[in-house]
């Protein structure tokens, strides 16, 4: 008896297991119908507020100086070339805004993801809970609540649009509906970005245009801007700085053939696989503080310039005298002529001697000082030759000095500087036929077009 009824239960428990198993397997992968969802649903994005004309022709302004700087071949040009057609055409239309997207579509009450959702700015109409692979159009929401429009294949997201409280971006995503590939994003503060992603990060190449500064267009690494990678190409315009370390190597001598010179190096971080370059432009050190001068300075010019290469002399800057007697010693014994590049200050305190003598302030009036002095003695407007950490550490609010004057940036890194400039001193290891050793090699922020402009003018805009 006890056997039979051991036997009973275990029927009964196996028959409990199985209805079980059923209902679960029921709630899990049934798709219910629910009446009175209707297939027609209504997505309204708002992309962004209204773009005041300010801001528009700020942005104008950053894009026409990339376009006069760069050309077709450079990475990047063809997408500042659509974007600026856009904004040209905003700032055309009455009042520069650009409405809400009011986008209709269909989805199926069995492929809909979500109850009702609402959030600022809009709404979505949606449908109920789903459960299996999802094709097509579908609604979600990601990890940290922000509501995701896009489209699905077999539960890979193919494109999203997502609105939160600084933008609107759209482009690919991964799984965990993060922006992860090409994408762009709109602030509602006016800017743009198109590029690649990663984690939701700015990642790859992209471009970026704002109304607060320049325009960013280069790599970017987990959201931060590492500036822009440059083309070493023959229609690049180069130059060479030199100095008597050109001259002597402890007692040993040596001269420059001038007939000879051409790069025949970058530098070890830009290989250009075995092409040479024509010198166009040297400048040359003449003097240093109020008691130094390059004996070489005079016959380097005048060979230079016989050689029909564009020439200009730099002074290298001294904490320990007055910006005035720097200034009217280095006017004083330096050649100019016409058609000679404009004059250079070369300014490269370390941090300790900024604070001895004051601060940043002190050191930026007597950078006026010199400046004003050297432009109204030789009537050309000098060029301000610094490093990048000084520019970032020192002239964020010298805005005066940055309008008025043409920037020279000493940076040996991969990536151009973000700042506008006239040249950019890519390395101090090039090599030079007809110049023993390494030599300071630049380059010019521009092609032809501005460069004979830049020659005409000794100012680079």
């Amino acid at each position: 008896m006890k056997g039979m009824f051991r036997r009973k239960v275990g029927v009964v428990s196996f028959l409990c297991l199985i209805i079980l198993l059923m209902f679960i397997s029921f709630m899990l992968f049934s798709k219910p119908q629910p009446t009175g969802i209707p297939d027609k649903v209504l997505i309204r994005t708002s992309v962004l507020p209204t773009i005041d004309t300010t801001s528009v022709k700020a942005q104008l302004n950053e894009l026409d100086y990339y376009l006069r700087t760069h050309q077709v071949t450079d990475e990047g040009y063809n997408l500042i070339a659509q974007y600026h057609t856009l904004l040209t055409r905003l700032s055309q239309s009455s009042g520069v805004s650009r409405p809400p997207t009011i986008t209709r579509r269909t989805i199926a009450a069995k492929d809909r993801l979500l109850p009702a959702v609402k959030m600022a700015g809009g709404y979505w109409k949606a449908g109920h809970f789903h459960v299996g692979p999802v094709h097509g159009p579908g609604i979600v929401r990601d990890w940290q609540g922000r509501i995701v429009c896009g489209i699905f294949a077999n539960d890979t997201i193919v494109s999203a649009t997502r609105t939160d409280t600084l933008g609107t971006y759209r482009g690919q995503m991964d799984a965990w509906l993060q922006a992860c590939g090409q994408g762009t994003f709109d602030g509602h503060d006016g800017s743009h970005y198109e590029g690649f992603w990663q984690d939701d990060s700015r990642h790859g190449f992209g471009f970026e245009s704002t109304p607060h500064h320049a325009v960013r267009v280069g790599q970017w690494k987990d959201g931060k801007f590492l500036g822009e990678r440059l083309r070493y190409t023959s229609e690049r315009i180069y130059g060479i700085d030199i100095s008597r370390h050109q001259h002597e190597k402890g007692r040993k001598r040596y001269r420059i053939d001038w007939r000879r010179v051409r790069i025949t190096s970058l530098g070890q971080k830009h290989p250009t696989d075995g092409q040479t370059f024509p010198v166009s432009f040297v400048y040359i050190k003449s003097t240093e503080g109020t008691s130094i001068r390059n004996r070489y300075f005079l016959s380097d010019y005048q060979q230079a310039k016989r050689q029909g290469l564009k020439v200009g002399a730099y002074h290298f800057f001294s904490i320990r005298t007055s910006a005035e007697a720097q200034a009217n010693y280095f006017v004083t014994h330096t050649l100019f002529r016409k058609g000679d590049f404009p004059p250079v200050m070369d300014v490269e305190p370390t941090v300790a001697q900024v604070e001895q003598i004051g601060g940043s302030e002190v050191l930026l009036q007597r950078v006026r000082s010199f400046l004003r002095i050297v432009e109204r003695r030789t009537g050309m407007r000098p060029i301000l030759y610094v490093n990048q950490m000084f520019v970032n550490r020192y002239m964020q609010h010298a805005d005066d000095i940055k309008r008025h004057y043409n920037v020279w940036i000493a940076r040996y890194g991969e990536y151009k500087p973000d700042v506008k400039l006239v040249y950019w001193q890519l390395s101090a290891d090039g090599r030079v036929s007809g110049i023993h050793g390494p030599v300071d090699i630049n380059v010019f922020n521009g092609y032809q077009s501005q460069w004979e402009e830049f020659l005409s003018t000794g100012a680079h805009e």
